[in-house]
C-alpha cells in the first residue's frame, strides 16, 4: 500500500505551542503515515524537543490540531495519549535508578507484540545486565533501556529525542542497527529528533528541518542525504 493511501499515524495542522505565554512552535503542519519514519532536524533551540513535548501533551497548547490515528488529541492528558499508543523516549532517558533493568522494562509493560523476549533480542546487552540497577549500567545501555521500556508499552507511534547524543561510536552503531530494524520490521511509526543529521537520514524515509519554531523543509530523507550542501545550508542556517 502506498503511503498516500495509508491512514495517518500522526498529523499536526497549524500548531502553535510553547511554555506559559512563550510561543516556541508557530504554524507547524505535517503528516506521518502509519509505519512511516520521520527525522526532525535543525540546530539546537529551534523547537525540535518542544515539538515532541507538544505531541505528548507537555507544553502549553495555543492553537491548531494534533491528530493521532486521525483522532484529535490536543486536549487529552499525557497519560491518555500514552494509553492510546504513543511511546516517548525523552532526551534525559528517565531510567529508574533503584529498579533493575528488567524491572524498568516490566513496570511499563502492556500486552502486545513487544515483550521481554523481543526487547532482549533487539538489545542483547539488556539481557546480559537484566539484574543490574538502572544506575549501574552505562549511558548507552540506559538509552537502550529507555527505548526498550517505551516498546514494552506496545506503542503505535514512537517519539525519540536525541537517542544518539553523547554516546560512543560503537553504541551509536548498535542503536542505529536497532532503529533500522524497528522501522523496517515493526508496525510502528517513528519520529526521530536527532542532532546527527546524516545518521538520522540513513534510517528514516522522510525529513523535516526546523528553524525558529517553523518547518522550513520537508522531503525524502534519501534525497537530502544525497545533497550534503543543501543539508548543511538547511541545518546550519540561523
Amino acid at each position: 500500500m502506498s503511503e498516500a493511501l495509508q491512514r495517518s499515524a500522526l498529523s499536526l495542522s497549524n500548531v502553535r505551542a510553547g511554555y506559559g505565554e512563550t510561543t516556541i512552535l508557530e504554524d507547524v503542519s505535517f503528516s506521518l503515515p502509519e509505519r512511516g519514519s520521520l527525522a526532525i532536524l535543525g540546530r539546537n533551540g529551534v523547537g525540535k524537543t518542544t515539538l515532541l513535548a507538544t505531541i505528548m501533551g507537555h507544553t502549553t497548547f495555543q492553537s491548531g490540531e494534533v491528530k493521532f490515528l486521525e483522532k484529535r488529541i490536543e486536549n487529552q492528558a499525557v497519560y491518555e495519549r500514552s494509553r492510546a499508543g504513543i511511546g516517548y523516549v525523552p532526551q534525559d532517558r528517565l531510567v529508574f535508578p533503584s529498579l533493575s533493568v528488567e524491572e524498568n522494562l516490566t513496570v511499563a509493560a502492556r500486552s502486545g507484540r513487544w515483550n521481554l523476549e523481543r526487547v532482549y533480542d533487539l538489545f542483547p546487552r539488556l539481557s546480559e545486565r537484566k539484574h543490574h540497577g538502572g544506575n549501574q549500567i552505562s549511558g548507552g545501555e540506559q538509552q537502550m533501556l529507555a527505548i526498550g521500556r517505551a516498546l514494552m508499552g506496545n506503542p503505535t507511534l514512537l517519539l525519540m529525542d536525541e537517542p544518539l547524543e553523547g554516546l560512543a561510536p560503537i553504541i551509536v552503531e548498535m542503536l542505529l542497527k536497532a532503529l533500522k530494524r524497528l522501522i523496517s520490521e515493526d508496525s510502528l511509526a517513528v519520529v526521530l529528533v536527532e542532532q546527527h543529521a546524516k545518521l538520522a537520514l540513513q534510517v528514516t524515509r522522510t525529513a523535516l528541518v526546523m528553524r525558529r519554531g517553523k518547518i522550513v523543509h520537508e522531503g525524502a530523507s534519501d534525497a537530502l542525504l544525497a545533497n550534503p550542501e543543501r543539508l548543511a545550508d538547511l541545518v546550519m542556517a540561523q
